[in-house]
Formats: structure tokens, C-alpha cells, sequence
């Protein structure tokens, strides 16, 4: 198994056995291989999941996939005396992996950026640009997945051990090392690569549930009511491709004179980012509301909020914020380029878009009109974000939209207020889910007044 076939003629050494070519293997010292060469992480884990489209599953329940000899080595060493050696070393460990000789660190760091990662590096500490753990430290910034087995002589134990404390995953001592024992040794490091990377993964994935959890508490809070007879349901569901919670918030609060306050609003963008500005919108907006203000003065503070938080002028905000007189019989609505809002008074469901201005931050500084609107007795106002009904329905820009929207409300009026929130979110993703599904976050407020005696 040559490593570049004009090696043994530059040493003068015969080959001791016939040199079958090397899958991969130009011929010429470079390794032409596609794929990494480590073996994969098992599909349907977490930590599979986090290793992104580079990895390539293996089947399912095969386990063997994490007892295969790395496909591909890179060999780092400046010595063609030893580099020989470990060339002869992997014909007689019967390890069939395509290799790649390298004489300096400069050349394995081009070599390791410019990829594919290789299932094994193996690391002379005595290189002419690198020395030691400088040498094991570079290796690891340049390749972060690839495993590192160093080779250190015999007086050089030590630093073996030194490199694996410094993130290598073993060492072997140059011409000490038995077949088997190298064999083992690539293999172990693939493993325990595969380890790290599995258990930086769960990590990251723990992280992440805290972080969504703690922007949950901020975007979805608890009402703040003290009257008994609003009956209020709500319903958050992130996007199909997003990790976390999106900018999607609502809050419902009662002021000491009986008057109820509603809002529902939608950051516009995906992400962490977008979901801690609606965290600060909506904690922005209890506390406008429990100190007084009216509607009018309450938005515009927010969008002097919103253009202070946000990173970029393309960041806006749609909004609907409601206001309940403590008679309840009638409803202020400020709408800032939010969607409309559904009224369900019986078994009729009505779709009404009311009167109002810009999303906040689109130009700052407007004003919003506000509408007020009749509320019969018993009557049921439904909010919600336009992830509910932007999902594509068909080929090509196709879209639900509000009037598809309106249409599978009236045919689920007869239901509780839960059974038709949950409903009408299962089936507008329904609609979507041949042509991906509903990408954007839902969020949905359901309020129903009980009829006063």
C-alpha cells in the first residue's frame, strides 16, 4: 500500500509484497475520496441530528457502523524513513483506508480546510514548522471533527500523553507499535471522536431547550385576570424548521377598573434573535398597560422599543391590540399591519379587518386609527399570526390565505373553543403539509366572554 509510489524508490527499499492500488489513491501522494471517512452517527439521535447534512446515516439499528476502520488517513510526518514505516504498519494491520502523506504542518492545515475531513490524522510532534502541542492544537483548529493519533519515539511517552490531554485521542510510539495495536488505536480514536462530538452536541442541544424554555416564559405568559368570566385559550406552535421559539407573543391583561387588554404580535424574521424582541415587546407592553396608558400612546412607545432593539432597519412588527370596556359590550381594536381577526357569534364566523396604520418600525413615527367594534353577547374573538394561513396550498406562490382561512373556521363553528383552536391550527397545517408544511410560528388567542345574567 504505497503512500506516494516514488517512496521506496527514493529510499532504495523494494516493496515486500506487490502493492495493490488504494481505493481513492492518485498515485501520487493525494487522496481523491468524496466522503469523510469516519463513521456515522447513528440516524434518529440527537447528536446525529446536530451533525448536520454532512453526515451520511447509516441504516438504521446498524450498529456495525461504529466498529469500521476510518476510510481515509492523513499522514503528518517530515521523515520518509518513518512515514514508510507506518505505511508498511497499515499493510500489516490489514486496515484498508486510502492515505495521505503530508510533510509539514503548513500543508495539512491546507489539506484539512480544504477538505474532506479525513477519518484519522496521524501526527509526527516533530515537524519542521510545528513542534509538540502546537502541533495537536493547530491540527484541532484546523479540523475540529478529525480524529488525532500523535507518534512520539520512544524517550517521548510523555508527551504522547501530554498531546492527549492537549485533545488528541491516543498516540503510538514509532516502531513499538504492533499491528493490531495500531489498528485499534485508529479505530478507538474514530469512536471516541464520535463521542466528543455526540456529547458537545447533547450539550448544545440542553442549551438550547433552556434558552427556548426561558424565551417561552417571556412570549407566552400566564393571563394577568381577575374577572372570572373570560374564558381565554392559546395556542404557540413554532415553525416546522425552526429550533426555537420565533418572534410570535401575546399577553392578555386586566387593569384595576375591570378593563381587559389584549395583544397579539409577530417579529417579523425566525430565530433567537427575533424571539427576544418579542420578549421585550410584549414585557414592554404588560407594563404600559398596567401603568394607564391608552392604546394610541401605548404603540407608539413600543415602536420607539422596537427601532432601539432591533438590529437592522428591515426588523418590523405586526400588532393587534384589543381593549375590553369593563360592560363588555363592545371592543377598541388598534391594528399595526397585523392580519384581521375572526368574531364568532354562534355558529357564524365573520372575518373582520378593522381600520389602522403600518407595522410598527416600517415608518416610524405614524400614528394608528382605532375602530370600535360591537360585541354581542356570548360572542368569541379569535387572534392569530399570519404563519396560520401563509403556508403554500399548491404549486407555485399558492397560498391559504384569510379567506381560506375564513372558510375552514365556518365549518368548524360548532366546536368548544379548544377543539376549534386546535382544529383549525390542524388542518391549515394540513392544507400545507404536501407542499412543506406551515415554516412560519402560529400563534393563536382564542377570547370568549360568558353571557352576564
Amino acid at each position: 500500500m504505497g503512500i506516494v509510489p516514488s517512496l521506496r524508490s527514493v529510499l532504495s527499499i523494494p516493496p515486500l509484497t506487490p502493492e495493490p492500488r488504494i481505493p481513492g489513491h492518485t498515485g501520487k501522494g493525494e487522496t481523491v475520496a468524496s466522503n469523510t471517512g469516519v463513521p456515522m452517527l447513528r440516524p434518529g439521535t440527537q447528536a446525529a441530528a446536530e451533525a448536520g447534512p454532512a453526515a451520511e446515516p447509516a441504516a438504521a439499528g446498524d450498529t456495525s457502523s461504529w466498529l469500521v476502520d476510518p476510510e481515509t488517513l492523513l499522514l503528518v510526518e517530515d521523515d520518509p524513513g518513518d512515514a514508510l514505516l507506518v505505511e508498511e504498519l497499515i499493510a500489516d494491520s490489514g486496515v484498508t483506508a486510502s492515505l495521505t502523506w503530508v510533510r509539514s504542518l503548513a500543508e495539512a492545515r491546507d489539506r484539512l480546510r480544504a477538505g474532506p475531513v479525513p477519518g484519522c490524522v496521524l501526527l509526527d510532534l516533530n515537524l519542521p514548522d510545528a513542534l509538540g502541542m502546537e502541533a495537536v492544537r493547530q491540527v484541532i483548529a484546523a479540523a475540529p471533527a478529525a480524529p488525532v493519533v500523535v507518534l512520539t519515539g520512544l524517550a517521548e511517552e510523555g508527551s504522547g500523553l501530554s498531546a492527549v490531554a492537549a485533545g488528541a485521542q491516543d498516540y503510538l510510539i514509532k516502531g513499538q507499535s504492533a499491528p493490531d495495536v495500531f489498528r485499534r488505536a485508529i479505530r478507538y480514536a474514530a469512536q471516541r471522536k464520535h463521542v466528543e462530538l455526540a456529547a458537545a452536541a447533547l450539550q448544545i442541544s440542553a442549551l438550547r431547550a433552556e434558552e427556548n424554555a426561558r424565551l417561552e416564559r417571556g412570549l407566552l405568559p400566564s393571563p394577568l385576570l381577575h374577572t372570572k368570566d373570560l374564558e381565554v385559550v392559546a395556542r404557540y406552535r413554532p415553525g416546522r424548521s425552526q429550533s426555537l421559539l420565533g418572534g410570535d407573543f401575546y399577553d392578555v391583561v386586566e387593569t384595576g377598573d375591570g378593563t381587559v387588554h389584549a395583544v397579539i404580535g409577530d417579529v417579523s424574521g425566525h430565530g433567537a434573535a427575533e424571539a427576544a424582541i418579542g420578549v421585550c415587546l410584549r414585557v414592554a407592553w404588560r407594563s404600559l398597560v398596567l401603568a394607564g396608558l391608552a392604546p394610541q400612546p401605548t404603540i407608539e412607545l413600543l415602536e420607539q422599543v422596537l427601532v432601539a432593539e432591533r438590529d437592522g432597519d428591515h426588523v418590523f412588527t405586526t400588532l393587534t391590540h384589543l381593549v375590553f370596556p369593563p360592560d363588555r359590550r363592545r371592543v377598541t381594536v388598534l391594528r399595526a399591519g397585523h392580519p384581521g381577526l375572526l368574531v364568532r357569534t354562534g355558529a357564524q364566523i365573520d372575518l373582520v379587518v378593522c381600520e389602522g396604520g403600518p407595522a410598527l418600525g416600517l415608518f416610524p413615527g405614524l400614528s394608528w386609527e382605532t375602530e370600535e367594534l360591537d360585541l354581542p353577547a356570548g360572542a368569541s374573538l379569535v387572534l392569530f399570526t399570519d404563519g396560520l394561513f401563509e403556508g403554500r396550498t399548491g404549486p407555485g406562490s399558492e397560498r391559504l390565505g384569510e379567506d381560506g382561512l375564513l372558510d375552514i373556521a365556518r365549518r368548524l363553528a360548532g366546536l368548544p373553543s379548544a377543539g376549534f383552536v386546535d382544529t383549525l391550527i390542524d388542518q391549515a397545517e394540513q392544507t400545507a403539509r404536501d407542499y412543506g408544511g406551515l415554516d412560519d410560528d402560529v400563534a393563536v388567542i382564542h377570547l370568549r366572554w360568558e353571557p352576564q345574567a
